[in-house]
C-alpha cells in the first residue's frame, strides 16, 4: 500500500463547550451525524468528543486535499468506535464516492486530547 493523503487538525474543545452550553442545536446538527451526537452526550465529556469528532472530519479533507468542497457535506463522515474504543472514520455519500473514484483503499485515524486542545491524524493509502 502506498500513502496518498494525510491530515491533521486541531479543535479547541472550549469552543464547542460554548456551542453545547449554548444549545446550538442547529449548528451541532449541521456538523455531526446523530450517531457523533448520541456517543457524546453518553460520555462525560461531551465537548471533547465533539472536538475530536470535528479535527477528524477536517483531517479527512486536507488528507484528501479537497478540503470542504465538491459536494462534500460534515454528514458525510463520521466517527465511529469499535468494540475496544477505537475511532474509526466511515464514509458515506460524497466522501465514500470521491474516496471510491480515486481508488483509495484504506483509511487511519488517531484522536488525541491535550488540555483545551483535541487532536486528529487521518492518513489514506492506495492498493
Amino acid at each position: 500500500m502506498a500513502v496518498v493523503g494525510l491530515g491533521i487538525d486541531s479543535a479547541q474543545i472550549s469552543r464547542f463547550q460554548r456551542f453545547v452550553t449554548e444549545r446550538k442545536e442547529t449548528l451541532l446538527e449541521h456538523l455531526f451525524t446523530v450517531g457523533e451526537l448520541d456517543y457524546a452526550a453518553g460520555h462525560g465529556a461531551q465537548a471533547q468528543h465533539l472536538a475530536a469528532c470535528f479535527a477528524a472530519k477536517e483531517s479527512f479533507c486536507k488528507a484528501l486535499g479537497t478540503g470542504l468542497r465538491g459536494g462534500l457535506s460534515w454528514l458525510d463522515m463520521e466517527v465511529v468506535h469499535d468494540a475496544l474504543g477505537k475511532p474509526e472514520l466511515q464514509l458515506a455519500g460524497r466522501a465514500a464516492a470521491i474516496f471510491q473514484e480515486r481508488g483509495l483503499s484504506t483509511l487511519h485515524l488517531s484522536l488525541s486530547h491535550d488540555g483545551d486542545y483535541a487532536l486528529a491524524v487521518v492518513v489514506v493509502e492506495r492498493l
